[in-house]
C-alpha cells in the first residue's frame, strides 16, 4: 500500500513541478536529458549549432544542491510581492506557502541567454513543450487557456493548470493546481503549488548577458497520506528536482546559443511548433531574431571597448 502511495505522490509532485519549472525556463527536461537535448536541438534547427554545451558555451557555475531549510523558506516567502497582488491571489498563495507539504529551493543556475528571449520562454511554456514534441521526447500536451493560464496533461492521468499571477523582469510567481486520477488511485489525488522564479542579469566578459535564476517551490497535498509521504521522502524527490532544474537550464542555454549562431534554423523550428498557436509562433520567431540582433550589438560593443583599452594598456606597460 505504501508503495502505491509513494507512486501516487511522486506523479502528482512531478505534475506540479514539471509544468511550472518549464515556465521558468527551468523539470520536464528529465526526458530531454536522457536523450541528449543539445544534439536534438541542433538537428531540429538545421544542424548548425554546437553539439555539446561546455561551460564556455553558455553555462556558468551554479550551486550544487537545493535547500529545504526554514531560513530559505522564510526568505522565499518574504520575497513575494504580496502588496502588488489582488486580495484573492494573496489569499490563494498564502494558504499554500504557510503550510506546504514540501518546500525546496532549487540550486541557482546561470546561463548565457538574451534577457528578452529568456523572459518570452518563461512566460510561454508551450514553446518548450512544442520543441520537445517535435523532438519526440515528451508525451505532454498543453493548452493555452488565456494570456496567463495554461493547462497540461501528461497522458497518464495527471492534469495541471498553471497560473502566472505576477511577473516582472526580476520576479515571476506561478500558482498551480493539479490532480492525478489514473489507475493507481480510486479517487483523484489533489495538489497545489506556488513557485517563485527570481532572476537577475549581468554582462559577462565577452559582452553577452548572463541570466542568474533561482526557483523556490512550495507543494501542498490535500490527501493526508500524500502529505505524510511528502515530508518523509521530500529529500529524495528534491534531489531529482535539482537535477531536472539544472538540465532544463542547460537546454535554455542551448536555445540562447542557437539564436546567436543559427537564428534561421531556430526560427524555422519555431514556425512549425505543435501545441503553439500562430500568434505565439510568430512572436517567438521575432524574439529569436531580435535576440540575435541584440547579441551581435553587445559583442561588437564589447570588442570595441577592448580594442580601445588595448593601446592604453600597451602604453602603460612600455
Amino acid at each position: 500500500m505504501l508503495r502505491y502511495s509513494i507512486r501516487q505522490y511522486h506523479r502528482t509532485a512531478k505534475s506540479l513541478l514539471t509544468f511550472v519549472i518549464v515556465n521558468c525556463g527551468t523539470l520536464i527536461a528529465c526526458q530531454c536529458a536522457a536523450q541528449g537535448p543539445t544534439q536534438l536541438l541542433a538537428s531540429q534547427a538545421g544542424g548548425a549549432t554546437t553539439a555539446s554545451l561546455p561551460d564556455s558555451q553558455g553555462t556558468t557555475a551554479a550551486s550544487a544542491t537545493g535547500n529545504a531549510s526554514r531560513d530559505y523558506r522564510e526568505r522565499a516567502i518574504s520575497s513575494l510581492p504580496l502588496a502588488r497582488l489582488t486580495p484573492a491571489a494573496k489569499d490563494r498563495i498564502s494558504r499554500i506557502v504557510e503550510r506546504p507539504s514540501l518546500y525546496r529551493h532549487l540550486p541557482s543556475q546561470s546561463i548565457d541567454c538574451d534577457p528578452d528571449l529568456f523572459l518570452f520562454i518563461a512566460r510561454h511554456p508551450e514553446v518548450l513543450v512544442g520543441i520537445w514534441d517535435v523532438m519526440g521526447v515528451t508525451q505532454v500536451k498543453t493548452e493555452r487557456l488565456d494570456d496567463f493560464r495554461i493547462r497540461a496533461v501528461d497522458g497518464s492521468g495527471t492534469t495541471c493548470t498553471v497560473d502566472l499571477v505576477y511577473g516582472d523582469r526580476a520576479t515571476h510567481v506561478f500558482v498551480a493546481d493539479g490532480f492525478y486520477d489514473g489507475k493507481l488511485v480510486a479517487n483523484p489525488l489533489q495538489g497545489k503549488g506556488v513557485f517563485i522564479l527570481r532572476t537577475s542579469f549581468e554582462t559577462n566578459a565577452v559582452g553577452l548577458t548572463t541570466v542568474h535564476g533561482t526557483l523556490d517551490c512550495f507543494l501542498q497535498f490535500d490527501n493526508l497520506g500524500a502529505d505524510l509521504i511528502a515530508k518523509t521522502f521530500g529529500q529524495l524527490i528534491g534531489k531529482t528536482a535539482d537535477n531536472n532544474f539544472r538540465e532544463t537550464a542547460k537546454f535554455l542555454a542551448q536555445i540562447g546559443l542557437t539564436a546567436r549562431e543559427n537564428p534561421d534554423g531556430l526560427a524555422d523550428l519555431a514556425s512549425r511548433l505543435p501545441q503553439v498557436d500562430a500568434k505565439t509562433r510568430s512572436a517567438f520567431v521575432e524574439a529569436i531574431y531580435e535576440a540575435n540582433r541584440r547579441d551581435e550589438i553587445r559583442i561588437r560593443s564589447r570588442s570595441a571597448v577592448r580594442a580601445a583599452e588595448r593601446p592604453v594598456q600597451d602604453a602603460t606597460t612600455r
